[in-house]
């Protein structure tokens, strides 16, 4: 499960990240709508937290965008400001849940827990084949396949990506949380994994290798 933090207070959003890493979350902080985008665009996200006061304009401008191209995304924004009217106006661009600050991290982690327990499934299902990243389970024709870890991080954010190609430094910066400091070669061994481990023992292709350029999630194309 991985988690957008966008909060000009830095102090706030790190702290909401370690409550967020004792019960097994990645998270991002982005400071302004700039850098919030970014990540967005290079990421999947299971939710994302907003600071209302940045920018109520261009904050519910971001919460639709959100919501247009990341549909399973849910989004909870964070306010300091009072008064029916944000809160209103914040649920209409879209927002899935509204809390007021301070906040309370213990209060937070549940309300995030509920929002993921009750929110769009993240389950992707191409023909025979049925990705869980939630429960990180792979099933083809109703059996169960032994994929774990980074392979299946990547096969996943591949198949979140169907058709398009992904390099592998989108791959670096979309999984590992610092991708500075691995090589590329990860992302081949990655690959060779998903191969030896899924694709040839179920006689199916799920990722070409796109010369010079990265990979593309090709299922359901057969060998």
């Amino acid at each position: 499960m991985r988690i957008l933090i966008i909060d000009d207070d830095n102090e706030l959003s790190t702290a909401i990240s370690d409550k967020l890493k004792e019960f097994g979350y990645q998270s991002d902080m982005a400071e302004n709508i700039d850098d919030a985008r970014y990540f967005l665009d290079i990421r999947n996200y299971n939710l994302v937290l907003i600071d209302w006061t940045l920018s109520s304009i261009k904050i519910a401008d971001t919460i639709k965008d959100i919501k247009a191209k990341h549909t399973k995304t849910s989004v909870i924004v964070l306010s300091i400001k009072t008064g029916k009217k944000n809160e209103i106006n914040a649920l209409k661009s879209g927002a899935d849940d509204y809390i007021k600050k301070p906040i309370d991290l213990d209060i937070l982690h549940v309300r995030i827990e509920a929002k993921l327990r009750f929110g769009a499934s993240n389950i992707i299902e191409i023909n025979e084949l049925i990705i869980s990243p939630e429960e990180e389970k792979i099933i083809y024709n109703g059996e169960d396949i032994e994929l774990k870890g980074k392979p299946f991080e990547v096969l996943t954010h591949l198949a979140m990506h169907k058709d398009q190609i992904v390099s592998k430094e989108q791959l670096l910066d979309a999984i590992w949380e610092e991708p500075e400091l691995v090589t590329p070669n990860v992302i081949e061994v990655a690959i060779n994994q998903i191969r030896q481990k899924m694709d040839k023992p179920l006689q199916i292709t799920t990722i070409e290798t796109v010369r010079r350029r990265g990979y593309r999630f090709c299922f359901p194309n057969k060998v």
